[in-house]
């Protein structure tokens, strides 16, 4: 909160380190998630509410996500990598509040209702951001035209 009130414009916040992250759990998935989520929610809640308390939300985007989400099925205790299906969500920055956009079969294993690639998030946090990912490369490397999604207008204010 205190650098997106001194004015700086991008703030990444990274939790679970180690090799795969902590998050990463292919055992103990139940004492794993229970133990990293219970680190997270408050200080998350938190600077939610200051940055609302204190009029920043609307101009701040917050986004919460992974790179895949976990099979519904066991691996052992744990849960195997799973891009058929997985949640992130966005709060602020222009999103609308308290809505719900997608969601998975009875299983949780395939996206059934408003299904999105990860690049339509990109797509959504670069848009709000004010950037064309098509207008975007890194030095030295071409970027393939396959790989841009599309914002996701149904969950902008």
């Amino acid at each position: 909160r205190r650098l997106v009130e001194r004015g700086v414009r991008f703030v990444q916040l990274f939790h679970g380190g180690g090799g795969g992250g902590a998050w990463d759990a292919h055992s103990d998935v139940k004492g794993n998630h229970t133990t990293l989520a219970a680190q997270v929610d408050k200080p998350i809640a938190g600077l939610l509410k200051d940055l609302k308390r204190r009029g920043l939300l609307d101009e701040t985007l917050v986004v919460f996500g992974t790179e895949f989400g976990r099979t519904p099925g066991a691996e052992g205790t744990g849960r195997d990598h799973h891009p058929q299906g997985f949640c992130a969500w966005l709060a602020g920055g222009g999103v609308k509040g308290g809505i719900t956009h997608g969601a998975t079969d009875e299983l949780g294993f395939y996206a059934v209702e408003n299904p999105h690639y990860l690049t339509d998030i990109h797509a959504t946090v670069l848009h709000q951001l004010g950037l064309d990912s098509r207008k975007l490369e890194v030095p030295g490397r071409k970027r393939l035209e396959i790989d841009h999604g599309q914002p996701i207008r149904e969950i902008l204010a």
